[in-house]
């Protein structure tokens, strides 16, 4: 009788090979799910950031525009381009809900269209049209400019 036992072992073999295929299913949906959550972890971020400019002024060598931070991340400006050229620029932090003035330097003419791109840290960009007024500003406007920056 003992020896009828020990010679049956043909159910060994699919019961090995279906808990095989079950940890190696495991561990490749393991594999997936790591993989997507490390990749949409840095997306979230990147849908939540979100900012508009409302206002764009040309004073004496300076752009400078208001920006406000309508997302739900604070931003951080990381480059300024001036008709696809980078531009030096004062650095400007925004949690959400805030707002604050960008200065460019640039020596704009006047009755000129200018292309300004903005972009983030995270690679968020606006990118707008900007015309420069078609005269220089009055003398009181550019001491109203100078004593508010």
């Amino acid at each position: 009788m003992m020896r009828k036992l020990s010679r049956n072992n043909r159910g060994i073999t699919p019961v090995l090979s279906s808990l095989l295929l079950t940890v190696i299913a495991v561990a490749g949906m393991s594999i997936a799910i790591t993989a997507t959550y490390v990749i949409t972890d840095g997306l979230h971020d990147n849908m939540g950031e979100r900012f508009i400019v409302e206002d764009v002024w040309f004073t004496a060598d300076k752009i400078s525009l208001y920006i406000r931070n309508v997302g739900k991340v604070a931003i951080k400006l990381d480059a300024v381009y001036v008709n696809k050229i980078g531009q030096s620029f004062s650095v400007l932090e925004l949690e959400p809900n805030r707002h604050g003035w960008l200065n460019i330097t640039y020596s704009w003419s006047s009755d000129t269209a200018y292309e300004i791109n903005v972009v983030t840290r995270r690679a968020t960009s606006i990118v707008d049209y900007y015309a420069s007024p078609t005269e220089a500003f009055p003398t009181w406007i550019q001491q109203y400019n100078l004593f508010c920056s």
